[in-house]
């Protein structure tokens, strides 16, 4: 076994060659794949990245969706208080003349759910988009302080 790869002539496979150029699959015997068909749909699913700030006045949810437009976008909310960003990445079509070198961004289906507590005002839920950045504001109910009044104690 080599130490330094074979950069000009045929490589061989060798699992236990560190420069190896292939990945060893425990699963390939296997009856099913190792990849899933749900993997693709799945993935978009989870390349989803979305954050949550809560602020004095609001509950602020920003999600990365690049490459999208608010059309393709959708936010909803349950009676449950739950917040749905949800949406579709559409797969690029394919040329059949075209020979793909890498394939690294995600397409599909993809869904998130946040559970929005009790101080949000459902009524007032605001979604904007800009630079395949999705904002969606949530209002909080104001909490009243309540009045403290001070009682003298006698005796």
């Amino acid at each position: 076994m080599s130490l330094i790869p074979n950069f000009f002539g045929s490589r061989r496979s060798n699992i236990l060659d560190p420069f190896s150029l292939e990945i060893w699959d425990p699963f390939k015997d296997f009856p099913f794949s190792s990849e899933p068909q749900f993997a693709k749909e799945t993935s978009a699913l989870v390349n989803t990245r979305v954050d949550w700030k809560e602020t004095p006045e609001a509950h602020v949810f920003k999600a990365d969706l690049p490459g999208l437009n608010k059309e393709e976008v959708k936010v909803e909310v349950e009676d449950d208080r739950v917040l749905q960003i949800s949406g579709e990445r559409k797969v690029e079509k394919e040329e059949k003349k075209d020979t793909w070198h890498r394939v690294e961004r995600s397409s599909g289906k993809f869904s998130r759910r946040f559970r929005l507590p009790e101080n949000a005002k459902m009524d007032q839920i605001k979604a904007s988009m800009e630079n395949g950045v999705l904002t969606v504001t949530v209002p909080k109910v104001e909490v009243k302080k309540p009045d403290v009044k001070s009682i003298e104690i006698s005796g």
